[in-house]
């Protein structure tokens, strides 16, 4: 599990014209609630906060540093903008050493399926409810040797001690079929072929 330590400063200008200016000055603008407590409104630093995310993952536990007071978050959402590569809003959770979290964790396939198989990875990511303290950057699947007609489904991923899973046990994470043939991809070419000689 990663930590990292962040340098918040409080936001006292709301609406879509401060949060311009906000981000114009090299910050995301991010609130951070839960367990009760009053939302904070805080800007974070740009460069910073996205260093963090791309070195440690999503779910890095983050210490805020917000005027000399520490609180433990979790980046719950992260907006990103839809074109330029920058975030534009971030949600963080804030969370208590000790206490459990429901997070989306990666899931890293190992090993190569037996040969003449074709592995489609039909889920990437896997919610489990976890200890803070012990919330995995990735959950590791191994497919060595699985043969063709293989099906993982999320309940036979194993799970990290003390993890609980929270998505559908029999949601399909890894499909294993027989590759096809060159002689069946050349059957297909040439029926989209004469199809498309029919059209003409």
């Amino acid at each position: 599990m990663a930590e990292a330590l962040i340098n918040a400063e409080i936001r006292t200008e709301f609406g879509k014209g401060a949060a311009r200016r906000t981000r114009r000055a090299g910050k995301i603008p991010a609130v951070l609630y839960g367990h009760g407590a009053e939302v904070k409104h805080l800007a974070l630093p740009s460069l910073e906060f996205a260093r963090v995310i791309r070195e440690h993952g999503r779910n890095a536990v983050l210490t805020i540093n917000i005027e000399g007071k520490q609180e433990l978050a979790l980046a719950k959402t992260i907006t990103t903008h839809p074109i330029r590569p920058y975030i534009e809003h971030v949600d963080l959770l804030a969370i208590r050493r000790g206490e459990k979290v429901a997070v989306e964790v990666p899931i890293h396939l190992t090993g190569d399926a037996a040969p003449g198989t074709l592995v489609t990875h039909e889920l990437d990511t896997i919610e489990i409810e976890t200890e803070v303290s012990h919330i995995p950057e990735a959950i590791e699947l191994s497919i060595e040797g699985r043969e063709a007609g293989t099906q993982i489904t999320a309940g036979e991923v194993p799970l990290p001690k003390g993890a609980e899973l929270k998505t559908d046990p029999e949601t399909l994470v890894v499909n294993i079929v027989a590759a096809p043939t060159a002689a069946e991809l050349g059957e297909g070419e040439a029926g989209e072929e004469a199809a498309e000689g029919s059209e003409g």
